[in-house]
């Protein structure tokens, strides 16, 4: 394993696997006030349009039509440190990040047969995906330049990697109630995804003390993309206490157009470069148990996997070695969810905890240390690890109005490489700047925090 991320890593861009991971295999999960504050879980409990984003048979549980609209305010910290020195980046934004509605259809006039209703819903979740890595530099880490330019050499100043986007997810569904004790349903869901990538390295002379700034070759890149996928579901009653529910969400097939930054090509020199990229997502199992105490306490479980791996369609050489990687190195994404409710006449009470695994076993990268020595390290956490979430939340209803108010930490550590590049045979990683070119074949790696701190505000009618 550790030989073909060596290898994999000599022909791609690192930031291409992380985006594969975070934006085109995780499913947004960006839902009213009460969901978030329940971390998301409620695959046995439903009752409301946020049961496409986990089990579309909740959309059966429903008695009532009802309709919703989410602002989010989303806040990402990051700390990156290497050498002794740590730099921060901070940034909040807002945005409409749910709206649902359920529309309920009493079957009075068939109910002899047992099915008391089927209810339509349509969800609409919304979730960013700007990230910023500031990364410090090392002073021990130097380059030498002097093969194209006399001035000695310079110390490796620092690394940006920078991403700007957004992904979102449109989900309609039908589910239906058989005697108050079996539900089913079924979704489909469209997702859409804008990603603008830059890739930064800085070199300082050290004679004269400039900085230089250094692209990564194909970088920046900018990418609009679509999907698809469906999903099916059914809750069942053991008791008037107790439910179970599972669901399947099928793969998501996502085309992607990418546009992208080249450097010093043989024929075109500098310029702008097009493609389109055909990508398969993990298939998505969820199983859910929920106990109901009364009308004033409920308690949900969901556990979801990924059954299958990430997937490009093979064009060339490039495909095939994410595939590679994948197949090689790429553990099947789990991630449990819990979260209840209590009411109080007409309040809620709600909180919810959720962790997701490491998407990656452990990886072995050639390094610098913080003394600018090479060598081998191996790292349980490169590019992305493991995310707890923990959340609560407040709410009052109005009986036909109702206001939710939610918050969401969301922490995780990991390593994050950066700084290879070379040219070699048929392909060119390198950085450029406007008159030098940087080759290593080595990494940099610094260390990050993440924290985000979500809030989030529902209004809902109930009808």
């Amino acid at each position: 394993m550790s030989i073909s991320a060596a290898f994999f890593a000599q022909a791609q861009d690192v930031s291409v696997i992380r985006n594969t991971v975070e934006a085109y295999s995780t499913t947004p999960m960006v839902g009213s006030a009460k969901f978030n504050a329940m971390a998301g879980s409620n695959g046995a409990l439903g009752g409301d349009a946020n049961s496409l984003l986990t089990n579309p048979a909740g959309l059966g549980v429903a008695i009532s039509g009802e309709v919703s609209g989410t602002l989010s305010i989303s806040g990402n910290k990051n700390s990156s440190s290497m050498a002794g020195s740590t730099l921060d980046y901070s940034k909040t934004r807002g945005d409409l990040g749910n709206v649902g509605g359920i529309i309920a259809f009493p079957l009075t006039s068939t109910s002899a047969s047992g099915w008391k209703f089927i209810n339509i819903g349509i969800n609409f979740s919304n979730q960013s995906l700007d990230n910023e890595i500031h990364s410090p530099g090392n002073n021990n880490i130097i380059y030498d330049f002097s093969a194209t330019d006399p001035r000695l050499g310079a110390a490796m100043s620092g690394h940006s990697y920078q991403r700007y986007g957004n992904v979102s997810k449109m989900s309609f569904g039908v589910g239906a109630n058989y005697n108050h004790n079996l539900y089913i349903g079924a979704g489909l869901n469209f997702f859409n995804a804008s990603i603008d990538q830059y890739d930064t390295l800085g070199y300082r002379n050290l004679v004269t003390n400039s900085v230089s700034l250094f692209s990564k070759q194909d970088t920046p890149f900018f990418e609009r993309s679509s999907g698809f996928s469906a999903s099916l579901g059914v809750i069942g009653k053991l008791s008037p206490n107790f439910r179970l529910g599972a669901s399947l969400e099928t793969p998501t097939f996502w085309s992607i157009d990418r546009t992208y930054q080249f450097y010093n090509d043989a024929n075109y020199g500098d310029g702008m470069g097009a493609e389109n990229r055909k990508f398969t997502s993990p298939l998505k199992a969820t199983v859910s148990a929920a106990f109901v105490a009364s009308k004033n306490f409920s308690l949900n479980v969901d556990y979801t996997l990924g059954l299958t791996k990430p997937d490009y369609k093979v064009y060339g050489p490039a495909e095939r070695e994410y595939n590679d990687f994948f197949k090689d190195n790429y553990k099947n994404l789990s991630e449990v969810r819990v979260g209840a409710e209590y009411r109080v006449k007409q309040f809620r009470l709600r909180g919810g905890y959720a962790y997701q695994s490491s998407p990656f076993d452990a990886l072995t990268v050639s390094r610098f240390n913080d003394a600018g020595v090479s060598g081998d390290q191996s790292y349980s956490n490169l590019l992305l690890s493991d995310r707890n979430t923990a959340s609560l939340g407040i709410g009052y209803d109005f009986k036909s109005f109702y206001i939710d108010a939610s918050y969401q930490n969301i922490t995780s550590k990991y390593s994050n490489p950066f700084m290879r590049g070379y040219i070699d045979g048929n392909f060119d990683t390198a950085y450029y700047s406007s008159t030098q070119i940087a080759q290593s074949d080595t990494y940099a790696v610094s260390e990050v925090k993440n924290t985000r701190n979500n809030f989030f505000l529902t209004v809902g009618w109930k009808f």
